[in-house]
């Protein structure tokens, strides 16, 4: 089976792509498991040594938008064989609300551009489409309910949530008339991130935490009381996983399911931090409200409700001190805790 990655050199695209390397099989749509014998990672960059050294990895490096608008030469058409697509590419919260231009032509116009190619193919490729808890907004003429679930109304108050919602619409349609098979599903935010900071309005969700552990001073631009819904690494790629695993029937309708996620609140992600790594680790913590990250933040929602997804088997972390201890032992392993 060949698989392509966009955004396959991105935190989350590497790592999915390393668990798939590690099964070796895809029970893709709950078909037989089938050998993995060719994943493609399409991303700006070349992705990292550790995965370039397998000889079932290659690199399509540039501009995933100017890759699909080749026509019989684009980057679909030169692995037509690819029977699953794993959309990650796109541009973050933090830099879409920056950058109009920039969200519209790598969120909206790439994921339009990918679909596209997938319908030249006729050969219905399934594909999964990473969409976000972003979808979700609120204003003063829509109250959140307590618990947002797959049915929820959206109504995102960014451009990125705009786009994410976008994209959802376009993977039903597609999947509808019979271009492709899809699997949509929204991502809590990753936390804790290894790596470096990137521009996503939540980036301080995983920063406060690896930050600190790399003795480097983080400031939290909300306040104490913001919660938020969280996932690990490890459990995003394993639902990502699951997903293009269900069967039609499991799977049920078109439309997104939300991921599983566990609820905290940044006092209590502090705390946690405190508690896990000591008190010299907690003082690297500083706190200074951003107002136009406070006023992003806000305007997500708080606590997930994942009914599709858990009926699926899909289940989150059990709580936010074990995504702290899962990230020491993989990224500090001689940190005592």
């Amino acid at each position: 089976m060949k698989i392509i990655i966009t955004g396959g050199a991105g935190f989350v695209g590497a790592r999915l792509a390393k668990e798939l390397l590690q099964r070796g099989t895809l029970n893709l749509r709950g078909q037989a498991a089938e050998r993995i014998t060719h994943i493609v990672l399409a991303d700006r960059v070349a992705a990292r040594t550790d995965l370039t050294n397998d000889p079932r990895i290659s690199c399509e490096v540039g501009d995933l938008f100017d890759q699909l608008q080749s026509g019989s030469e684009n980057l679909l058409a030169r692995h037509a064989d690819a029977a699953a697509i794993f959309h990650m590419a796109a541009a973050v919260s933090g830099e879409c609300e920056a950058n109009f231009d920039l969200g519209m032509r790598s969120n909206y116009a790439t994921t339009h551009a990918l679909l596209e190619s997938c319908r030249a193919l006729k050969t219905q490729p399934t594909v999964f489409f990473a969409s976000s808890i972003a979808v979700f907004g609120t204003t003063a003429h829509h109250a959140f309910p307590h618990e947002i679930v797959d049915t929820t109304l959206p109504t995102p108050q960014t451009s990125y949530g705009i786009q994410k919602l976008i994209g959802e619409q376009l993977m039903a349609d597609y999947a509808r008339k019979g271009f492709i098979r899809a699997r949509t599903a929204r991502l809590a935010t990753v936390s804790v991130r290894a790596g470096q900071p990137n521009g996503a309005a939540s980036g301080f969700f995983s920063g406060m935490i690896r930050e600190p552990l790399n003795g480097i001073r983080c400031t939290i631009p909300v306040k104490l009381d913001v919660v938020h819904s969280l996932s690990s690494p490890a459990k995003t790629v394993e639902h990502i996983i699951a997903c293009m695993e269900a069967n039609d029937e499991a799977w049920g309708p078109l439309t997104a399911l939300n991921l599983p996620a566990v609820p905290t609140t940044v006092g209590e992600m502090a705390d946690t931090l405190r508690r896990v790594a000591g008190d010299p680790v907690h003082a690297l913590l500083d706190w200074k409200i951003d107002p136009a990250v406070e006023r992003i933040v806000s305007g997500w929602p708080t606590r997930m409700g994942s009914p599709r997804a858990q009926a699926l088997g899909m289940k989150p972390n059990a709580s936010f001190e074990e995504i702290v201890r899962s990230h020491i032992a993989e990224n500090h392993p001689d940190f005592k805790v």
